[in-house]
């Protein structure tokens, strides 16, 4: 917690009782107001027809820079703010990350244009749930599996190498595993038949999401966290310790409940984040090896087997 020198009184200075007072308003406004803008953009865009390859990476941008904004606002962990080499490698990393979502929606686009009806077969206040739902548990499932499978976890392992989580970090990961995660959820909801608008706004409650629980930002979501992910949350998942690891899910923790992979309490917070394991990944800098690694044989000592 951050000091505030005293005025003769013993009272606190006025400028930093004021300082403090906008922290504790930003600390509690700040979800409300990012789930706010989610369905206020979602509701404005279906309303007014606009173009979804437009408002999505336009979506995307704001909730980056409101995020990055509140992590120098209300930081969790002043020490996880990104060095400036560490920005460098993090912007290449996040460009794999857009070719890897590219290329899944291109692998997956065909699908979707045909199993998706030109008019939605139920309510877009049915179907929009719906498709949460769906898109959620896939996702859940192909996060856990990179945990939990050998080969799949050489590609995710790479998103846990940093020993920070913040906005920024939320990027780095291997391009093939973007490709495989976001082409199984998105060959999911094509499959189920959904309709475009339907993915459209879950993909803006997924996007601010995504990036919400990787914030390093002093929020608390409080009873909210048996339904929603949070920050909170997602920090025990990059925990070293497995015990206290778990939340695969990044936008809805019913499927952790459910599958008992939930962990989080009130007031519990990580060991430390990072690999347990750090000697089995090359460093985030070292982005070519990163690439590579799975391609490198697995050490005979078992050093690269799953988890974090």
């Amino acid at each position: 917690m951050e000091e505030f020198s005293k005025a003769p009184d013993g009272e606190i200075a006025p400028a930093q009782a004021a300082t403090r007072s906008m922290g504790s308003v930003l600390q509690r406004m700040a979800y409300p107001a990012l789930l706010a803008t989610t369905v206020a953009t979602g509701v404005v865009a279906l309303a007014r027809g606009w173009d979804p390859t437009r408002i999505s990476p336009l979506f995307l941008m704001g909730v980056l820079l409101y995020l990055t904004a509140l992590e120098r606002l209300i930081p969790y962990n002043r020490a996880w703010h990104p060095s400036r080499s560490e920005w460098r490698w993090y912007g290449i990393y996040f460009l794999f990350t857009m070719v890897g979502s590219a290329v899944a929606q291109a692998l997956v686009s065909t699908a979707v244009a045909a199993l998706s009806p030109a008019v939605p077969a139920l309510p877009l206040w049915v179907e929009i749930p719906s498709a949460l739902l769906l898109g959620s548990l896939a996702s859940y499932l192909v996060h856990r599996l990179g945990h939990t499978q050998p080969l799949l976890w050489r590609l995710h392992g790479v998103h846990h190498v940093p020993q920070k989580v913040n906005v920024a970090n939320n990027g780095v990961n291997h391009v093939l595993d973007i490709v495989l995660a976001q082409g199984f959820v998105q060959l999911a909801l094509a499959l189920a038949g959904f309709s475009r608008e339907s993915v459209f706004v879950v993909g803006l409650f997924v996007t601010a999401q995504g990036y919400f629980v990787h914030a390093n930002i002093d929020v608390h979501i409080g009873r909210l966290n048996h339904f929603l992910a949070s920050p909170e949350q997602h920090r025990l998942h990059h925990s070293t310790a497995l015990s206290e690891a778990g939340h695969y899910g990044s936008d809805l923790s019913v499927w952790d409940h459910l599958f008992g992979s939930y962990t989080w309490r009130p007031g519990r917070t990580p060991v430390a984040v990072g690999l347990s394991d750090p000697a089995s990944f090359p460093d985030t800098g070292q982005i070519v090896a990163s690439l590579l690694h799975p391609t490198r044989r697995p050490p005979r000592d078992g050093g690269d087997t799953p988890g974090n």
